[in-house]
Order: C-alpha cells, then sequence, then structure tokens
C-alpha cells in the first residue's frame, strides 16, 4: 500500500502540485519544461526570500555546469507561463546582479496520498465490467467528437491556411557622434554595430535589420527618413547619437571607470515618417551593455514584437563591462572594418589588449578570429599562421559564451579555408544562422561552403539571402557575381557585376568578375578592358598596363596571360602571388602542366582559395587529368559527375 504526504502550491489562479509535477491555471495543466518546473518550485518554495543565482544553479542543476543564461532563459519560460511582466512583475522578480523572488503570496497544501490496495498473494482482484451498450454509446460519441475536430482543423488549416506574418525591416543608421571629439568617432560607429547585433538577436524570424556595411553609406549622406527607407526596403528607421564624456582629468590617464556615456535615440516608421518613440538615457560606460538592451527592449516593444527566450535570457544576462576594454574592442573593430593590411594588423593589436584587460571578453575573441581569417585570402601572411590563431581564437569565444553566432561563424570559415572540414564547417554556419539569421556573413560564408561542394542553387540561396540583409555591401555584391560565374549563369553574373558598378564604378572586384565572364563568353577585347581597369584600381604602373594592353591587341587574351606570367616572374611586386594565383593565370594562358604544378604547391600550403578549385571553370581542361581527380580526392571534395 503507496502511503505518504504530497504538496501543492496555490498562488493566485495557480496551483503546482510537486507530486504530480504539475503546474495548473484554473484547474487546466499548463505545459513547461522539467528544468523550468524545478526552478519554479524552489522559487514557490521560498517564496518571500531572495534566492542567490549561485543557489539556483546549484540546486537544478548540481552535476552539471551551465551559463546564467540558462537559468535566465528558464525564468523567461516561467514568466511566459504564469503571464507575468518583466516590468512591475507579479511573481517573480529579479533582483540585478544577484538572483530572483517569488513575489505573489502561497498557500502550501499538504494531501495524505490515497492508498492502493493490493491483491492477496494467488489473489485477482477484478474492477467491474461495463455494460457493452455503454462501451458502444462512449466509443460512438468519441469517434463523432474527433471528427467534427478533424473537419474544423481542416477547414481552418487547408482550406484558409493563415498567411505567413510579414517580417518588419529595420536600419539602425549611424549614431551621430556629439562629444566634439573627432578622435571618438570608433565609439559611435562602433556602438551602432553593437545596435544592429543587439536587435538582430531580438526575433530573427519576425524582425530583420539591415547590416552595418549598408547601414554606414549613410553617414552624414544627408538623405531623408524616406529616400533610405525606399532605397534599403525598410518599414523602421532607429536613429540618434551618442555623447561620451570623462570626468575632468581622466583623458589623458585613460582611466574610464567614470566614464559617462549619453544616448538619445528616436524610432520613425517610414510610411508616414511619424515618430513612433524618443528616449535618452545616460549611465556609466560600465554599463552599456545594459543600456544597449534597455534600447532594444523598447524598440521591439514599440513595434509589438515578443522577445524570443533566448533573446530575453540575453538580455537579462547583460553584465557590467571593463570601460577601457569595451573602447579598445570598439577601436579594434574600427580598424577591422577599414579591411587593410594595417587595419587589421591594428585591429589584433586592439583586440589582445582588450583580452588582457578582461579575458573573458568573448567578442573580443571573435574580432581576433576575424583578423586573422581575412590575412589569409589576401595573401597577407601564410595561411599556416593565420588559421591555426584564428580557430583557437574562435574556439575561446565558444568557451565563453556558445550562443554568439559570430563565433559560430569564425570557427567554421576557418574550418573550411584551411581545414577542408566540409561537414564541421557546415555544421557550424548552420548553428550561427540558428542563433543569428540576420548575421549577413554568416550566410555569405556558407554560400562559400555549398559553391566549394557543388550545390550551386543552395549557394546561390544563401549568397543572395546575405545580399538582402545587407543590400549596399559591394563586396557582397560582387560575390554574388562571382558565385553565379562559377554556377555556369554567365548572363546573370554579368548583369550583377554592371549592378555592383552601378552602386560603386570604382569597385575592382566587379571588374575582375566581368573580366573573367567576358573571357569565358569570347569577347576578348570587352575581357581586356575590364581586367585593365581593374589592374589600374589596384595602383598598376602605367607600364604595366600599356605592356598588358598591347599583349592582348596583337594576341588576345592568352597573350594578355603570357605577359601577366612574364611581368609577375621580372618584376616582382609588393603584392605576392599565391600558388594559387599562379595557377589560375597559367591555366589562362594555356599551360596545363605549370597549372597543376602550382595547384599542387597551394594544395601543400592549404591556401583558402583551394576551396574554388573544382567550382572554377578556369580548370575545367584539368578536370579529366587523373593528377587533378586525385587533388580533388585528397581534399574530401566530391568529384565532378555528383556535382549539381
Amino acid at each position: 500500500m503507496r502511503q505518504g504526504t504530497k504538496h501543492s502550491y496555490e498562488f493566485g489562479p495557480f496551483r503546482l502540485d510537486a507530486a504530480e509535477r504539475m503546474l495548473l491555471r484554473n484547474s487546466r495543466p499548463i505545459a513547461i519544461t522539467p528544468k523550468a518546473f524545478d526552478t519554479l518550485l524552489f522559487l514557490v518554495e521560498n517564496s518571500g526570500h531572495l534566492v542567490e543565482k549561485e543557489e539556483l544553479l546549484k540546486r537544478i542543476w548540481p552535476d552539471t555546469f551551465v551559463e546564467e543564461a540558462t537559468l535566465a532563459r528558464n525564468v523567461f519560460i516561467l514568466r511566459k507561463a504564469l503571464g507575468d511582466a518583466q516590468e512591475g512583475p507579479q511573481y517573480i522578480e529579479t533582483v540585478p546582479k544577484r538572483g530572483y523572488r517569488f513575489l505573489a503570496p502561497v498557500k502550501k497544501l499538504d494531501h495524505e496520498l490515497v492508498p492502493q490496495a493490493v491483491a492477496p498473494e494467488g489473489l485477482t482482484i477484478s474492477a467491474p465490467r461495463a455494460h457493452p451498450l455503454r462501451i458502444w454509446v462512449g466509443a460512438l460519441a468519441l469517434l463523432t467528437v474527433l471528427g467534427v475536430t478533424l473537419y474544423l482543423a481542416w477547414q481552418r488549416f487547408w482550406l484558409r491556411p493563415s498567411p505567413p506574418a510579414k517580417k518588419i525591416m529595420l536600419a539602425v543608421l549611424p549614431f551621430a557622434n556629439l562629444s566634439g571629439d573627432p578622435h571618438e568617432e570608433y565609439f559611435s560607429d562602433g556602438l551602432t554595430e553593437e545596435m544592429i547585433t543587439q536587435l538582430g538577436r531580438m526575433h530573427p524570424e519576425r524582425l530583420g535589420v539591415v547590416a552595418r556595411t549598408s547601414a554606414m553609406k549613410y553617414k552624414n549622406a544627408g538623405k531623408g527618413v524616406d529616400e533610405i527607407g525606399r532605397e534599403l526596403g525598410v518599414d523602421y528607421v532607429l536613429e540618434g547619437s551618442v555623447r561620451l564624456s570623462h570626468p575632468e582629468g581622466s583623458g589623458e590617464s585613460k582611466d574610464r571607470a567614470q566614464d559617462r556615456v549619453r544616448i538619445s535615440a528616436q524610432l520613425i516608421q517610414v510610411k508616414d515618417q511619424t515618430h513612433v518613440w524618443a528616449e535618452s538615457y545616460e549611465r556609466n560606460l560600465r554599463d552599456i551593455l545594459a543600456l544597449q538592451a534597455a534600447v532594444a527592449r523598447a524598440i521591439t516593444q514599440q513595434i509589438h514584437l515578443k522577445l524570443t527566450p533566448q533573446a530575453e535570457a540575453h538580455l537579462e544576462s547583460a553584465r557590467p563591462v571593463n570601460p577601457e576594454a569595451y573602447q579598445l574592442y570598439l577601436e579594434g573593430r574600427y580598424f577591422w572594418n577599414k579591411r587593410t593590411e594595417e587595419g587589421f594588423n591594428k585591429a589584433i593589436q586592439h583586440f589582445e589588449q582588450v583580452i588582457e584587460k578582461d579575458p573573458n571578453y568573448a567578442l573580443a575573441y571573435v574580432g581576433l578570429a576575424d583578423s586573422y581569417i581575412l590575412l589569409g585570402p589576401n595573401n597577407l601572411l601564410p595561411p599556416k599562421l593565420v588559421y591555426p590563431r584564428a580557430k583557437a581564437a574562435a574556439l575561446k569565444a565558444l568557451a565563453i559564451d556558445d550562443t554568439l553566432a559570430e563565433a559560430h561563424t569564425s570557427l567554421a570559415f576557418s574550418r573550411l579555408l584551411y581545414d577542408w572540414d566540409w561537414q564541421e564547417a557546415e555544421k557550424g554556419f548552420q548553428r550561427a544562422i540558428e542563433l543569428n539569421p540576420n548575421y549577413p556573413t554568416a550566410h555569405h560564408w556558407y554560400a562559400y561552403t555549398l559553391t566549394s561542394l557543388g550545390r550551386m542553387d543552395e549557394a546561390i540561396r544563401e549568397i543572395k539571402r546575405a545580399q538582402e540583409l545587407d543590400p549596399l555591401s559591394l563586396i557582397i555584391h560582387s560575390d554574388v557575381a562571382q558565385i553565379l560565374f562559377f554556377a555556369g549563369r554567365y548572363d546573370e553574373a554579368t548583369e550583377q557585376c554592371r549592378r555592383t558598378l552601378d552602386l560603386d564604378p570604382n569597385f575592382g572586384p566587379a571588374y575582375w568578375y566581368l573580366g573573367l565572364l567576358y573571357e569565358e563568353k569570347g569577347m576578348d577585347k570587352d575581357a581586356a578592358a575590364a581586367f585593365l581597369k581593374q589592374a589600374s584600381l589596384a595602383g598598376r604602373s602605367p607600364e604595366t598596363a600599356a605592356a598588358l594592353e598591347k599583349a592582348s591587341r596583337t594576341r588576345g587574351m592568352k597573350g594578355y596571360w603570357g605577359k601577366q606570367l612574364e611581368l609577375w616572374e621580372k618584376n616582382p611586386t609588393p603584392w605576392r602571388p599565391s600558388p594559387f594565383n599562379w595557377a589560375v593565370v597559367y591555366a589562362r594562358a594555356g599551360n596545363q602542366e605549370q597549372a597543376l604544378r602550382h595547384l599542387e604547391m597551394a594544395y601543400q600550403e592549404h591556401h583558402p582559395s583551394m576551396v574554388f578549385v573544382n567550382a572554377d571553370p578556369v580548370f575545367a581542361k584539368l578536370r579529366s587529368d587523373p593528377r587533378f581527380a586525385g587533388l580533388i580526392r585528397r581534399m574530401g571534395l566530391p568529384p565532378e559527375e555528383t556535382r549539381k
């Protein structure tokens, strides 16, 4: 016979049954996760008292280490189940930096368990048998209810399906620097980027946020909200200003502990240019993350979006920062966004200083990884030096915070470009997109992975998604053309190059791909003109340009590429052509033996451009050579016949 006492707790319209592990509202069960139930039970058992975060973590996860963000996510789930509000809560109060308190009055109920009869050994106790007619009537009633339910469901979901909710699009314009010091532009630019990232996490399925590259095009542009809205295709625009103030005497010493930051922001609806919301905030710089969270929460409330549990947990976990480390981080990103060798080196120096001051600054490790990653494809440092460092930095960032889409993206790109670990790279990009579908770089670099694997339709879909999120990014525009070129869609690729040059007539990569396309189409004169324009923009001397032009005029494109090889051999340039670059030019010049030889050299050094070796049409004539097939096999790439 089972005996004992069970406990249940009543508060408001709710009943929490500890024995049955159920939460009921007006006798109706509410679905919550087991860990959320345990969290609620512990809070209710200690109602009226502050429960420290550390105590809750030990109680709910006694044998496992979890981040505070997981606890915050549980509390968010509970608030949602209880219908509680973040502002003015009725049930669960957050005590900043400490823990939680259950506020509502709780009534504890004790009930004796009903004994269960146990039959003596050898004796079976049978339940009374129901009358056959009663069974048939009950079954008929059940079938009738089931049939009506299925019919209503069919009417609702099949005949009249609900259209998917339209995604709201938002642009965060560059924050104006009101500090009076032009050297602090890095801070206003960095804050703009941080707000874009913060808002991109809020509700990725319903809220799309235009990426930094496109937003920064409007810095000091003097354009109206209506014009910006049309150009970017957004519903709302967030604009604002930031003022960073230093207490007297703190400027030279760089002691930023008492620095203050003031942010003024306003949300404008594009269709009628009405000011939906405006607010000003002022706090110590160490509380900048909480300030950003407050702005993000206010905006999502104004456009009537309910935060996802992950976003809610992220906002609640905003921690104080080391002010000097934060400023160094923004400076690092400022230099990284210049996309120059000097910029990358300065960025690395700044990110390393951030880590010295705050070893748990996850985004600083991401910045370090991204800096090393982009030093590789530009032939600025050998791959064996940069990619292991990039991978180590990304892994460290994930060890600190595994919810960072940026860190998953950096790690996946390192695994793609250097390890040629196609499977793990794809998993990493998919996880990054799951965490933040609004992060264009994840879609952009994932498109490279799909291209290398020959999945061209998927690659085009991903690169165009990146383009939607960052519609004014020149590099994404030109990479759309590159992937269309690799897919054999030459007319679309040509048109895409022209659209890129409409945005910036002096963007060199667009002329490069235009030259490749013209060459594939047999339009040698146009191809040479495009390549010469690209060479001029890259800083090639007039003498070099004249020699290349003469070679193309007299001997066609094979003459052009032959002269290029001759110039490289006789006059080494400050830009060091990699073995892969040599292989491309040898292949275009028609020297297949030298092309294969240099591809093998590029394979040995794990040059990042090797990921495209099976996609680039320039190597089409090599694919029947067993040596080329062996190279593809050693890289783990799918053979030509399986590509689509």
